[in-house]
């Protein structure tokens, strides 16, 4: 499917007569604003603003060959080249017009093609995902897996906030743990509706006796006795992952009032890791202004080995191909190639060939500098004869400490949206939460869950 972005409709009838010599079905979509879309504009929400036109524009582009988008010309009070430009990168539609050449300096610094050459629309082929564009990306991928998430924190108003969303936009199906009574008390003043969401209080069900035998039986071996596994089996972050680990539900969030510890040890103990896995570890997508990447370890392990690391490379791997990256791993260090020594460039390099032993068909550029990942002219110079370098998605960092420092120092010096921490490793969904988390981010991550699932 192509597409390209006009800014007012004096171009349209000519650009129509020459599609139509070369597709068949070509839609026209007209940027036509409404008086709320204007009031975000005002408001300063552009979230809603673009995710609207984003999603009209994603189901028109079902069954068609070609979308000529028209922008709005009665931009003018927010800036009307600016804000027709924003919209066609979060469209990823090459923009065609005859002023090409003074758009272009209005668009520096970005892979969004501008030109009034249409041989040049015909091929475009830069993929470019916005924060917005990626937003809209899970909310799809989401609706289509349809699995259930439970939700075990049902005393946090965010939680329940979140729900509500979730519920409403049909993402995924929802659990909170909990008295029923009391959730619908909160719910009632918050203003939310949570009738589609399924309420289970642990310590009053059918099925807590019976979480408590399999309980018992899956960690006897471990000291675990009759009245341990009875006042497990009742605790909500015990009861939520013994229904993902019956099928009950499909993934797990939790960790906006527990602690990272408190959410991951019960999957550790009950779902376990996958085939070929050693470790759980943290990833996040890191949404840039054009393009997302993936950053690991920068949750969980601190200093992995080098086994270890390799499977923290694995992991990753399995995470950016479930999302729709076709990933393209740097493992990181001070060094690109033979280019320095020590024990660290070395530690790299042994992890790297592990992660090569676990999937040979892994893209890896290793050790590499950050610079030489994403820059393809340094990476022409430092490692030249790689697939990889200067066009990585995927970064590997050494340890906990250089992955969380960095993706902290992206997340606030480039204004990128991080998403996560999803783990990774395990049979099962389980994500954590940060205890400072936003509403958005709890939606997020089930929504990440929900896709997870679906995999």
């Amino acid at each position: 499917m192509k597409s390209c972005y006009i800014f007012s409709d004096k171009n349209l009838a000519y650009l129509q007569e020459i599609i139509a010599t070369k597709f068949k079905k070509v839609e026209i979509f007209k940027i036509t604003p409404d008086e709320n879309d204007k009031k975000n504009l005002i408001n300063l929400n552009e979230k809603e603003f673009f995710l609207k036109f984003i999603d009209k524009f994603e189901e028109l582009k079902e069954g068609s060959d070609f979308v000529i988008v028209v922008g709005y010309e009665s931009f003018s009070l927010f800036g009307k080249s600016e804000l027709n430009l924003k919209l066609a990168r979060n469209l990823n539609a090459p923009v065609f017009d005859e002023n090409a050449s003074e758009l272009r300096a209005l668009n520096l610094n970005s892979k969004l093609l501008i030109t009034d050459k249409f041989d040049e629309i015909l091929s475009y082929k830069t993929d470019i995902i916005t924060p917005f564009k990626f937003q809209s990306l899970l909310l799809k991928r989401a609706k289509a897996a349809n699995k259930t998430v439970v939700l075990p924190e049902s005393d946090d108003e965010r939680i329940l906030k979140a729900a509500h969303i979730v519920l409403e936009k049909g993402a995924a199906n929802i659990i909170l743990l909990g008295l029923e009574s009391e959730i619908s008390k909160k719910a009632a003043t918050l203003g939310l509706n949570l009738s589609k969401a399924k309420v289970i209080n642990p310590a009053q069900n059918e099925l807590t006796d019976e979480f408590a035998k399999k309980i018992y039986e899956l960690r006897k071996h471990k000291g675990v006795d009759e009245a341990k596994a009875n006042a497990l089996a009742k605790d909500k972050i015990y009861f939520a992952t013994m229904l993902i680990h019956e099928g009950i539900a499909d993934a797990l969030v939790s960790g906006a009032t527990m602690s990272t510890a408190d959410t991951i040890r019960p999957a550790l103990q009950i779902i376990k890791t996958k085939p070929n896995v050693s470790v759980v570890s943290g990833a996040f997508f890191m949404a840039l202004e054009e393009e997302i990447l993936l950053f690991a370890d920068c949750a969980v392990t601190p200093n992995p080995s080098a086994d270890e690391l390799a499977s923290i490379t694995l992991s990753s791997a399995q995470t950016a191909s479930a999302f729709g990256l076709s990933p393209k791993i740097a493992m990181l260090s001070y060094s690109t190639a033979d280019s320095g020594s020590g024990a660290d460039v070395e530690f790299v390099k042994e992890a790297a060939k592990k992660a090569s032993e676990l999937d040979a068909n892994l893209k890896i550029a290793a050790p590499i500098q950050f610079d030489a990942a994403v820059d393809l002219s340094v990476a022409s110079k430092k490692m030249p004869n790689s697939d990889v370098a200067g066009q990585a998605n995927v970064f590997i960092f050494p340890n906990l400490n250089c992955g969380n420092i960095c993706y902290k120092a992206v997340q606030r010096s480039a204004n990128a949206l991080a998403v996560g921490p999803i783990l990774q490793g395990l049979k099962k969904p389980v994500n954590d939460l940060s205890r400072g988390c936003l509403v958005e981010d709890v939606v997020n991550t089930i929504l990440i869950s929900a896709i997870q699932a679906g995999e």
